[in-house]
């Protein structure tokens, strides 16, 4: 585990140090893929990290697409937060049910939104509870808060410009998948989706910047995880998976190792996986 940081990560023993800081919110957004069977609003009713409150990455996201969990827009985030007793001078920790998942997800998406003093839980709650530390089960007394936002929209790339980053080379597409389903030898878990990967793009699985406890590698690690991937770290990247939740994962090691001209390709491959007209590479590279 690398050192505290409440704008990247942030420890299990950090967490509970600053537990009763009446500015600090703790956000626990568990999400997972439809194939594991887990409820993750259900599992979160029966144990969380006390004061947490339950952010929903689906119902959190632009309803009027036909891709799953896309960026909400402004005023849907502002408020939907605003509602949760989340806004302007907390510090925010993210949590999820896997270790360090989707909480990533939801850290980049607190970035786009402009807003910096937010954390991963590192570990997650498995650590947490691992530990013997504190849970509940009861939803904590919220008190509405007004929210800013200043979108970053630097930080997010529709498919029109991955498409362009990816003919002129002008970024390092990376891809979070596992390798069987980068090189195209594994089927996608979501239905009518091409398998490949974006042409020229490079794959570092985001499990190999993980260690065996959930919890993150050091900087160095992950610096050597995205050079053995092939991912030049002096050019501009753009992280991608299957939906966009694990490419936050690799946002969130980029940002850790002092990377910070990245973006992520909201769409991903659910929706470059779609479109017949897209070319799609497969193999290695």
């Amino acid at each position: 585990m690398s050192d505290d940081d409440p704008r990247t990560l942030v420890s299990t023993a950090w967490l509970n140090d600053h537990l009763r800081d009446p500015d600090l919110r703790i956000l626990d957004a568990s999400w997972h893929m439809p194939s594991e069977g887990r409820d993750a609003a259900a599992e979160y009713a029966a144990a969380h990290i006390p004061g947490a409150r339950f952010f929903d990455i689906e119902e959190n996201s632009d309803q009027r697409s036909d891709l799953p969990h896309t960026v909400p827009p402004v005023e849907k985030f502002m408020s939907r937060l605003r509602a949760m007793g989340v806004g302007d001078g907390h510090q925010v920790v993210i949590y999820d049910g896997a270790g360090l998942f989707s909480a990533a997800r939801v850290w980049w998406l607190f970035r786009l939104m402009g807003k910096t003093d937010v954390a991963v839980l590192d570990g997650g709650f498995p650590k947490w509870q691992a530990e013997g530390r504190p849970t509940e089960d009861l939803p904590p007394v919220i008190r509405d808060r007004h929210m800013t936002v200043q979108r970053q929209s630097q930080l997010v790339r529709d498919v029109t410009q991955v498409a362009s980053a990816s003919k002129l080379g002008s970024h390092v597409i990376v891809d979070a998948r596992s390798p069987a389903r980068f090189r195209g030898d594994a089927p996608e878990p979501r239905p009518g989706l091409r398998a490949g990967h974006i042409p020229g793009s490079r794959n570092v699985h985001y499990a190999t910047l993980l260690e065996k406890d959930g919890t993150m590698k050091s900087p160095d690690a992950l610096r050597a995880a995205f050079e053995a991937g092939g991912v030049e770290l002096d050019r501009p990247i753009i992280t991608t998976c299957g939906s966009g939740v694990t490419a936050a994962i690799l946002s969130l090691a980029l940002e850790r190792i002092g990377h910070r001209d990245h973006s992520l390709y909201d769409g991903s491959w659910a929706e470059w996986g779609m479109y017949d007209d897209l070319k799609v590479a497969t193999g290695d590279a």
